[in-house]
C-alpha cells in the first residue's frame, strides 16, 4: 500500500459517521436497512453461496435464513407465492436460491405453510437435479414424515412419464442423493406399467429383468444400454440420433469425436447448448462459418425459444465470455471462436432480458467498479459482479436513447461505452479499475457538471465506506441545486441487507441487480 493510498483512505473515510437510521454495512461504512421481504427478494435473485468480498458464504446464507424464516413468521403463504413466482418466471440466474428457501418453508412450525410449500414442489423443483438440491436442503431442516413423502412421491408420479425418465437418465444422484434414494422413501404408487417399469429401472439399475422392461418402454433407456455397448464413434452417433439421447448418456470416451457431438446438437436443450459451446468448439465442431455454426446462431436469434428455455441473460454473459475468450475457465480446453455465434450470443442477452419500451428520460447510469465488486457472483467462479453489473448497464444504454453510463470506485471513470460495443469487450474494459467504494460521487458527478438528469441507474453491492458524504446527503443536494425531481434506482449485486438511499425515500427503488426485468422494472419506475 502507497503512502498516497494511505492518505486518500485517511482523509476520505469520513463514514463512520451514519446518518439518522442507518445501520453499519459489513466495509465499515453505513447504510439503510431493507426490510426482510426486500432482503428474500434479493436472495431469491442473486444467492449466496459465494458469499462476498466482505462476508462469507456461511454467514452471508445465515443472515438471508433469517430473513426466510421471518417472512416466513409473517407470511408463510406470501412467502411461499414469492419463491414460485420467482422460480417459474426465470427471472433469477440459478434456481438454487428457490430450491433452499422452499425447503425452509416446508420445514416451517406452520402446518399450513408447510402443505403450501410442498404442494409447490414440482413447480419449482422442475428437474431431477432440482429435487436432489430440495432434498438434501430439506434434510438439513426436518425430518422424513408423511407429508414430505407424499409430495416427493407426488413429484414422481405428476411429472410426465417421458419426461421423467429424461430426468432418470440426466440427473440420476446429486449432493450424495440419487433418484433411487427418493423412491425408497417416498414410496409412491405408479399409476402405470411403463411408470412402474421406469420406477424398477431407477430403484434397481443393474438388475437384469428390471433394465429388460425399461428398455422394451422406453426406447430413451434403450439407447442408454446400446450407447453403452458400443464400439465405435458412428455407431454412438448413430444410436444418440435415433434414441435422442441427452450428453449426460453417453460415455466420457465418445465425447472428444465431432460426430458424437453433432449427433448431440440436434436435439440438445438450449440451456446444455449455451453451456457446452466451448467444448464442441474444442472438439472441432463449431468450425467458423459452417453449417453447425450457422445453426447455433439461428437457435440463438430464436426469441421464444430463448424464453420457453427460461434462459437467463447471466447465463449467456456467462457463456459470451467463456466462448470468446476461446479457452475455458480453468485453460484446460482451447478453441477458435465462430465471429457470428459470438453476435448472436451478445444479441441473445438482450432479448433474453424482460424488455418494454425505453422510458425516454435523461439517465445517469453508474458501475460500481471497487474492488469488492471483483468478487464472484450468481454461482460461478469466475464471472465478477463488475462484469455482470457494466452487462446491465449496456442494456440499459440499448434501451434508452438519452443514457449516459459512468464507472465509479474513489473517482469517478469514464468508460466510453457505446451501445454499438459488444458485451464482452465492456466487461473488459471496466476491469481497470478496483479501488475502494464511494456511493456519493454518482451524485455529486452530476451535481458538480450542473447535469440536469431524471434519475439515476447505479449497479452495486451497496458496500460503501470512503467519501466526505453519505450517498443520500450528495442525493439530497442533488435534488436542491438542480433537480428535486430525480429518481434513483439501485441495482444491488449482492444478496445483503442494506441500501444507501433510504427505502422509504419515494423518489428511489431498490432491486436485484440480475433480475431479467431489470430493464422493464426500471424504465416503468422512471418512467412513473
Amino acid at each position: 500500500m502507497t503512502y498516497k493510498t494511505i492518505l486518500d483512505y485517511l482523509t476520505n473515510r469520513r463514514q463512520l459517521r451514519p446518518l439518522p437510521g442507518q445501520v453499519p454495512n459489513a466495509a465499515g461504512g453505513h447504510y439503510f436497512a431493507i426490510d426482510k421481504w426486500a432482503r428474500l427478494e434479493r436472495f431469491l435473485m442473486l444467492g449466496s453461496e459465494s458469499g462476498t468480498y466482505y462476508v462469507g458464504a456461511v454467514q452471508l446464507t445465515r443472515e438471508n435464513a433469517t430473513a426466510v424464516a421471518a417472512c416466513l413468521d409473517e407470511d408463510g403463504a406470501r412467502t411461499v407465492r414469492r419463491i414460485v413466482d420467482v422460480s417459474v418466471s426465470g427471472r433469477a440466474p440459478k434456481n438454487e436460491p428457490a430450491l433452499f428457501a422452499l425447503a425452509m418453508a416446508a420445514s416451517d412450525g406452520s402446518v399450513d405453510t408447510r402443505r403450501l410449500a410442498l404442494a409447490a414442489l414440482p413447480k419449482v423443483a422442475r428437474t431431477g437435479t432440482h429435487v436432489l438440491h430440495f432434498a438434501d436442503y430439506v434434510q438439513a431442516f426436518r425430518g422424513w414424515g408423511r407429508g414430505l413423502r407424499r409430495a416427493v412421491g407426488g413429484w414422481f408420479n405428476g411429472m410426465p412419464v417421458e419426461r421423467l425418465a429424461l430426468q432418470a437418465v440426466k440427473y440420476p444422484q446429486r449432493d450424495g442423493w440419487a433418484l433411487r434414494d427418493l423412491l425408497r422413501l417416498a414410496h409412491p404408487m405408479a399409476d402405470s406399467l411403463e411408470r412402474r417399469a421406469l420406477f424398477d429401472w431407477i430403484a434397481h439399475p443393474d438388475e437384469p429383468a428390471a433394465v429388460a422392461s425399461a428398455r422394451e418402454a422406453f426406447p430413451l433407456i434403450d439407447g442408454v444400454a446400446r450407447v453403452r455397448a458400443a464400439d465405435s464413434a458412428a455407431e454412438v452417433a448413430r444410436i444418440v440420433t435415433a434414441r435422442k439421447l441427452p450428453r449426460e448418456a453417453v460415455p466420457t470416451e465418445w465425447l472428444r469425436d465431432a460426430g458424437v457431438w453433432e449427433a448431440l446438437l440436434a436435439d440438445m436443450p438450449m440451456g446444455a447448448m449455451i453451456r457446452t459451446l466451448g467444448r464442441m468448439a474444442s472438439v472441432g465442431l463449431l468450425v467458423p462459418g459452417s453449417e453447425v455454426a450457422a445453426h447455433v446462431v439461428a437457435r440463438l436469434e430464436n426469441t421464444d425459444t430463448l424464453k420457453a428455455a427460461r434462459i437467463h441473460p447471466i447465463q449467456l454473459l456467462l457463456a459470451l465470455r467463456t466462448y470468446a475468450q476461446g479457452r475455458g475457465a480453468l485453460g484446460r480446453l482451447t478453441w477458435v471462436s465462430a465471429p457470428e455465434i459470438v453476435d448472436a450470443l451478445d444479441a441473445a442477452f438482450d432479448r433474453a432480458f424482460d424488455f418494454v419500451e425505453g422510458s425516454g428520460k435523461r439517465l445517469l447510469v453508474a458501475v460500481d467498479v471497487s474492488g469488492s465488486m471483483g468478487w464472484p457472483v450468481a454461482g460461478s467462479p469466475v464471472l465478477r459482479a463488475y462484469e455482470a453489473a457494466g452487462a446491465v448497464a449496456l442494456t440499459m444504454l440499448r434501451t434508452e436513447t438519452a443514457a449516459q453510463v459512468i464507472a465509479f470506485d474513489t473517482r469517478v471513470h469514464q468508460p466510453s461505452l457505446s451501445r454499438r460495443q459488444r458485451l464482452d469487450d465492456v466487461t473488459k474494459s471496466l476491469s481497470r479499475w478496483g479501488g475502494g467504494t464511494d456511493l456519493s460521487l454518482p451524485f455529486l458527478y452530476a451535481l458538480d457538471r450542473r447535469l440536469e438528469v431524471d434519475g439515476f441507474v447505479i449497479a452495486t453491492d451497496h458496500e460503501t465506506w470512503a467519501g466526505r458524504v453519505h450517498a443520500a446527503e450528495a442525493l439530497d443536494r442533488y435534488r436542491a441545486e438542480v433537480n428535486p425531481s430525480a429518481k434513483v434506482a439501485l441495482l444491488a449485486t449482492a444478496a445483503n441487507g442494506g441500501q444507501v438511499i433510504d427505502p422509504a425515500d419515494p423518489l428511489a427503488f431498490g432491486a436485484a441487480g440480475f433480475d431479467a426485468a431489470v430493464p422493464r422494472l426500471v424504465t416503468g419506475f422512471m418512467a412513473d
